[in-house]
């Protein structure tokens, strides 16, 4: 009897359990250093390059100490992929491949930031920051190109000018980045952090 109750209860656990939407883990991650571990070994038991950890971590050698906060590479889930290759697509359109990437970059460095959202949708629908989100153009499919961007910028990762800000002079002027330093201009868009 014992034998069957508990194999009922795991049955609806289960069912209860992958009912559920899973919760995104596109919040940039972190790793705290335990005795002998290396970026090495970190990078290894994440599945990311050892070189992506030390540049997020502003490493100019490999040294790590127990107790140390190392910060990873953001993982995105295929809808939060979708969804920010549709902001790329929106917000981008007619701009090169790298002006692509480097739009992908700053919503990756947003969540990153601790003053924007965590995850990659808080980031995108938080504010005004992006037409695409208010003209509702961001509801259209992304491109191959975009999509290739998304992937090129969550490989970048760790190794920008970390910009938290674009805008296209042409199109619009704004007192506030006025003041914000010039990370680098492609196509007609500025970066800034």
């Amino acid at each position: 009897m014992f034998k069957k109750v508990w194999m009922a209860g795991m049955a609806a656990f289960c069912a209860l359990a992958f009912s559920f939407p899973m919760q995104s883990s596109a919040h940039a991650n972190t790793h705290t250093v335990q005795e002998g571990e290396s970026i090495y070994n970190i990078a290894m038991k994440y599945g990311l390059p050892a070189k992506q950890v030390q540049a997020m971590n502003d490493k100019t050698d490999a040294m790590i100490y127990p107790g140390e906060q190392l910060k990873l590479p953001a993982v995105l889930s295929e809808s939060e992929k979708d969804l920010l290759a549709r902001l790329v697509e929106a917000e981008a359109k007619g701009e090169s491949y790298a002006g692509k990437v480097a739009v992908a970059t700053v919503v990756l460095n947003r969540v990153e930031s601790d003053i924007y959202p965590d995850t990659v949708k808080g980031v995108i629908y938080d504010g005004i920051q992006f037409s695409p989100v208010l003209n509702g153009s961001i509801n259209n499919p992304a491109g191959d190109e975009s999509k290739r961007a998304v992937n090129e910028a969550l490989a970048y990762q760790g190794y920008d000018n970390e910009s938290l800000y674009f805008y296209n002079p042409d199109k619009a002027q704004s007192s506030y980045l006025e003041n914000k330093e010039v990370t680098t201009v492609i196509g007609d868009h500025v970066f800034l952090r």
